[in-house]
């Protein structure tokens, strides 16, 4: 039986129509619908270009580099084999999905976000009379724009050093970079969680010993974990983003050697706060803070574009400077929904 990814013919414009990746406009010309109950059924457009040139990416058995580049049209292949590479690498332990409320996606460098911030009279739920007005929520759109950033490695290496190289052993390199630009990404969103997203929406700071936060400076109980998390009515604090520090001082808690809480993480490696918040730790934090938020409701990714290579460069085998970047930045919806705690210096 003869199949259309047989005969595709791959071109370096693939990947410059507007609106469209590269392996959209393969599943355009070639659906995977057409595959259903076949020996191919799972593999989507670019997979089935793989099989069709015949390179092996990942496992023992792996390609060389140079196998991309066996034919005209087999070389065409590489920059998306870059860009997924590199997406692997920016979905490992990537802790954005677990801070985001929604994700947006903007094709532009500024973006302006909405918001609502309801006054005591506007959050209340009160009864409407027959005929009353109903209480309303007034939605503007920001007064300033949120500024999209690109985010990005050089890939520095020739086609001569790596031509010989196992696909599978170069992909860790590619994954690296996709963890180094998805950390700058992290950065950026932590950023805009303590600072605000230039609307004067930055998150309220607490510190330890100092009111209504009880306890000393520079030590954490669980008394004062409670204080913080009183804070954040009528949101919820589901989410705890940590730094190193403050995540071992959680952990050494009395109330944290529960033993199902114990059982939890031996089991999954996932932890839990005794509050129920989901609990991360980040180096892209300083040391001695702690955000709290309501995932909810507290943060906007926008994203401007996945994963981009300079594909002319790849393509012809001219990997000596090659970029690889993400363009993305982040809004904050509802300001009270992410709060800051400190510990603050000790006497």
């Amino acid at each position: 039986m003869s199949y259309r990814f047989d005969n595709l013919r791959l071109e370096k414009g693939m990947y410059n129509e507007a609106g469209r990746s590269f392996t959209q406009v393969l599943e355009r010309e070639d659906p995977s619908e057409q595959y259903k109950g076949t020996a191919l059924e799972g593999l989507d457009a670019y997979q089935r270009q793989l099989k069709r040139f015949d390179i092996k990416v990942k496992g023992a058995g792996s390609d060389p580099v140079e196998k991309f580049f066996a034919t005209s049209q087999s070389a065409v292949l590489f920059p998306e084999y870059i860009a997924r590479t590199v997406r692997q690498g920016m979905e490992e332990s990537n802790l954005l999905p677990h801070i985001t409320a929604a994700v947006t996606r903007f094709d532009g460098m500024d973006y302006r976000s909405i918001t609502s911030i309801p006054g005591d009279d506007q959050k209340a739920l009160r009864r409407v009379e027959e005929g009353a007005a109903i209480p309303q929520t007034q939605v503007v759109t920001q007064e300033n724009l949120v500024k999209l950033h690109k985010r990005g490695r050089m890939l520095v290496a020739s086609y001569e050093a790596i031509r010989y190289q196992k696909l599978d052993l170069f992909s860790v390199t590619l994954r690296q970079i996709g963890a180094h630009i998805n950390r700058m990404h992290l950065e950026d969103a932590i950023g805009v969680l303590l600072d605000g997203d230039g609307n004067e929406n930055p998150a309220e700071t607490f510190t330890v010993g100092t009111a209504p936060i009880g306890g000393t400076a520079g030590k954490l109980t669980y008394d004062e974990l409670v204080d913080f998390w009183g804070q954040f009515d009528p949101y919820e604090m589901n989410t705890l983003l940590v730094s190193g520090d403050m995540m071992r001082q959680l952990l050494k808690m009395d109330e944290f050697q529960d033993p199902m809480t114990g059982l939890n993480f031996q089991g999954t490696g996932k932890l839990t706060t005794p509050l129920g918040a989901t609990l991360l730790r980040t180096s892209a934090l300083d040391d001695g803070t702690m955000i709290g938020l309501d995932k909810r409701y507290a943060l906007e990714m926008v994203q401007g574009s996945d994963v981009l290579v300079e594909y002319d460069k790849l393509i012809d085998r001219q990997l000596e400077r090659a970029a690889i970047t993400s363009i993305s930045g982040f809004a904050k919806l509802f300001a009270d929904a992410a709060k800051v705690l400190e510990l603050g210096e000790s006497a």
